[in-house]
């Protein structure tokens, strides 16, 4: 039998919600970090996550912000201060949930892949694989050469845009990487069954990397 909880992480001067879901025998966590403007209750990620537990991966989807500052625009782009609530809210769950055990993989949309892969390389917590899903990993450019975690870029064909910015992406990367463009998906995935092949090439990544 698994455990689904609510948690309030405090982190920095504030409380920050987040659902943590743990199936039987889970095989690893995949923690997310959502895009500029969306938060826990994202229903893009809420599916990809329950796709990802029946893997057998436990999940943790947590707000970046609270709903104050989510209120100043500006807050959502700011890649620094979204990295360090990644990485805090990593070593929080780490060492008090029944997840501390468990090897750690990032799922990041948008804004949050950005946010996902500085928090790879500046947080205390070895993450074993990063997702990142029509992603923005141009806005750490300069930390993308020391990423040490295997790293997958997922992007839509049509979202032509972030298509150039990832294979740019792409080449700072050093560490282990693939970069997936889905046929006929825009930015968000929004397609029939578009989301489907995005969580089962994360799947299949997490599976690879996470798992001894």
């Amino acid at each position: 039998m698994g455990t689904r909880e609510l948690l309030r992480i405090p982190l920095d001067q504030v409380s920050l919600e987040g659902e943590l879901v743990i199936p039987e025998n889970p095989q690893g966590l995949i923690i997310f970090a959502h895009g500029a403007g969306s938060s826990r209750l994202s229903p893009r990620n809420n599916y990809v996550a329950g796709l990802f537990q029946e893997n057998g991966f436990g999940t943790f989807l947590f707000d970046l912000l609270t709903e104050q500052e989510d209120l100043v625009y500006s807050n959502r782009f700011n890649i620094d201060l979204i990295s360090e609530r990644m990485a805090g809210s990593t070593r929080w769950v780490k060492d008090n949930t029944a997840a501390r055990d468990l090897p750690i993989g990032y799922f990041g949309a948008s804004t949050g892949s950005a946010a996902a892969l500085k928090a790879s390389v500046e947080g205390s917590v070895d993450i074993r694989a990063v997702v990142s899903r029509g992603g923005r990993p141009d806005l750490v450019m300069e930390i993308l050469p020391m990423v040490k975690a295997p790293t997958l870029l997922i992007v839509g064909g049509e979202d032509t845009v972030v298509i150039s910015l990832n294979m740019e992406a792409y080449k700072a990367l050093t560490a282990e990487k693939d970069l997936k463009i889905i046929p006929g998906a825009t930015h968000l995935f929004e397609e029939p069954g578009k989301l489907d092949e995005v969580a089962e090439l994360a799947a299949q990544w997490f599976t690879a990397h996470l798992i001894p």
